[in-house]
Order: C-alpha cells, then structure tokens, then sequence
C-alpha cells in the first residue's frame, strides 16, 4: 500500500461510478460534491478569480474540481475600487490541471531538502546554523540559531527584509548579518527570513543551488513535472495570474503577473528562494501529500526515511504548521495529527496521517489584486473532508 501511486475518480466515466470509487474510497460522495459546490460559489463571493480543489484518502484522489477563471483581469483600477477586465476572448478558465504560483508551500519543499540532507549526515538539526555559513556573506556573528529554529520559526527573525530595493550581491550578506528580535528558541515568529537562510546553508553544505536540490531530490524521483521555478513561457496558457502588482499595495511596480513570481523578494532573487517560487499543480502537490502519508515512499521512490517524514509533520512540525485550525478546520480536530501549509497567493494543502486523507485547495485570491487574509475558505474546505470521513 506504501508504494502504490494515486487513482483519481477524474478516470471515471458516469456519476454512479464516480460514487462507487468515493465510497471505495471511504469518503461521503454527499459531502466530496457539497465541497465542489462550494468551491464553485467562491468567485462569486469575491474571494478568488478562480479555484482547485483536491481531496483524497490513501490512494485514492476523490475530487479534483476547477471553478472561475485563470486569467480574467488585466489591472486593477483604485479610484474605482474595482478589476479592469480582460477581453473577453482572452480570459483563461481554470482547469484541474492549472499551474500556481505556490508561494509559502515552496517553504514545504525547502524543508524537506533539509531532511535529506539531514539523512545523509551533511546537517545536523541542532547545530547552530553559524556552522554553516556561506562564506561569501563575510564575516558572521553566531546568534545562537539552530538548524531546527529555523524549521520551527523560533530563530527570533523578524518577518522579512526588502531584499527587493537592494541589488543582489548584497542579498547574501544583509540575510546573514540579521540579528534575531527575541531569543533564539524563545517564541514562534513567522519569518521568510527563516527558510532564506536556510537555503544559503543548503547551498553552502551541498554546492547546488535550491532548484537543483528541489528538481533532483523530490519532483524528477516523483514524477512531480509540472513543479519547478521559474517556469517556461510555454506554460503561461496553463498558469494562473496573480497581481497587477504596483504601489502603494505591493511592494514595487511590475504590472499584471502572469508565469513569473509574485513574491517580490523571490523576483528580486531570480525566482528560486526557499520561502516563494515553486509553481506546481494540484495533482502534483496530491503527490508529495500521498509520499508523506506513506511514510516517504511513492511508486518506486523513496525520497525520505519514515523517521524524517514523522519529524517534518509531528508537532511543531518542520516547514509545516500542525494543528492550525483556522485553516484546517475540523481536520485538525481532536485525535487529529493535520499538518500543511498555505501560501500568500492563495494556496494551501492540508494532510491528516490518522485519517489518511488530504486536501489541496489552490485559488488567485490575489487576481488582479491582493486582499485581507482570509483562510475561511481554506478551513470550510478542510471541515467538509473532515466530515466526509467514513
């Protein structure tokens, strides 16, 4: 059972089947089609131009649904406080099989690099991270952050830094120089910084560059190929915007983005950064939620140890969050070991090891214009799964 790749209801022809393989499943057709229902009524709330959504148990991909728009807006005009809409002919729709831009769940996937890594001796999770200092950053001052503070979020770093309004040969030794706002392991703040740093160790302790971690490691063994950075012109048709990224909202002047990073400090590294970058689909996000669920193994790939995949999804968690309720609603409820993530473009995966089951939601809530954060959607999404659990 550990190794056997993803069935999708998707295969299916005629409704009556489809149920066969819900119930086979173990999840309630009732509740899987009031969770598509749902999701179809999101861009009209406003909350997305568009969305995915995937959920599955064990083997078995139940829903994969895709509602509204890929590319609809050309701008976003302020006085009026509304879209500028595209010509009608060149408005995308959203397909189960549309590319995203991951943003935060690239975060997932620098983690698990670190893993590997730890398998193979190269790091170790309790070093201090000054032990692996990149030395074209100069001279650095030990803080006294770990390896697992950074995993964590408990370094002390603060959020980010605008790594966007300085040139790139000053990235490595602005990144290097932070000092922690609190005592490393003392609090839990959120940091891009974090997984920044992060991957300058990886660079420094393997000689690859992230992309080459991410590409060798996990998505060519996974089969995972329509997962990488910066994709090629060639997908755009299939890719979903994001925003009509200018000032005084964002944070520089770039206009609609569409196939390149929205993240303005992962723009600003060429689009390969351990916190944003990674463009995936939902089928392939179902992939590393399926490897993960089974212990590190999908097909026959192996691409951590069953020890290093309880490390990354047990509480705290490494890279991910656990047991985050405000956007994995009653998957993360009582008896429950839910881990995931979500991503500032709208992205999110939630996976329960005790039920076995998996959720990937992926929308543009910021098309063509980003919004208050709100993970209602995210966390009613993951209730219905809950729910649907026979």
């Amino acid at each position: 059972m550990a190794r056997t790749r993803l069935r999708s209801v998707a295969s299916l022809d005629g409704a009556e089947a489809r149920r066969r393989f819900q119930r086979k499943a173990g999840l309630d057709s009732g509740r899987l089609a009031a969770l598509a229902d749902e999701t179809d009524a999101l861009p009209g709330t406003g909350w997305c131009a568009g969305a995915v959504v995937l959920a599955g148990r064990g083997p078995n991909i139940a829903l994969e649904h895709a509602t509204g728009w890929a590319l609809r807006y050309a701008a976003w005009d302020p006085e009026a406080g509304q879209p500028v809409e595209l010509p009608r002919e060149k408005w995308l729709p959203m397909r189960v099989d549309t590319v995203f831009d991951l943003a935060s769940l690239t975060k997932l996937f620098t983690a698990v690099a670190a893993l590997q890594q730890v398998e193979r001796g190269a790091l170790d999770l309790d070093a201090p991270v000054v032990h692996y200092a990149d030395p074209r950053a100069g001279l650095v001052t030990d803080h006294g952050i770990t390896v697992r503070q950074l995993l964590t979020h408990t370094s002390g770093l603060r959020a980010e830094l605008p790594f966007y309004e300085y040139n790139t040969a000053e990235h490595l030794a602005l990144l290097w120089a932070e000092k922690p706002l609190a005592e490393p392991g003392s609090a839990h703040l959120y940091s891009d910084l974090n997984l920044l740093l992060l991957q300058s160790v990886l660079w420094h302790t393997t000689g690859q560059p992230l992309d080459a971690l991410v590409r060798d490691g996990i998505t060519t063994p996974l089969g995972m190929d329509r997962t990488r950075f910066n994709p090629p012109r060639s997908w755009r048709p299939r890719i979903a915007a994001t925003e009509d990224q200018r000032k005084p909202w964002a944070k520089v002047n770039r206009g609609l983005i569409h196939g390149r990073v929205h993240d303005e400090n992962a723009y600003a590294m060429g689009g390969v950064a351990g916190h944003a970058g990674l463009f995936s689909t939902a089928r392939d996000l179902a992939v590393l939620c399926r490897t993960l669920l089974a212990g590190g193994a999908y097909g026959p790939a192996r691409i951590l140890a069953p020890s290093s995949v309880a490390e990354l999804l047990g509480p705290p968690g490494l890279g991910f969050q656990t047991g985050a309720a405000w956007f994995m609603g009653e998957l993360a409820g009582p008896g429950s070991r839910a881990a995931g993530h979500t991503g500032f473009t709208g992205t999110s995966l939630v996976l329960d090891p005790v039920t076995d089951t998996f959720l990937v939601l992926l929308a543009n809530t910021v098309h063509p214009v980003r919004r208050p954060a709100d993970s209602r959607p995210r966390a009613a999404a993951a209730t219905q799964l809950a729910r649907a659990v026979l």
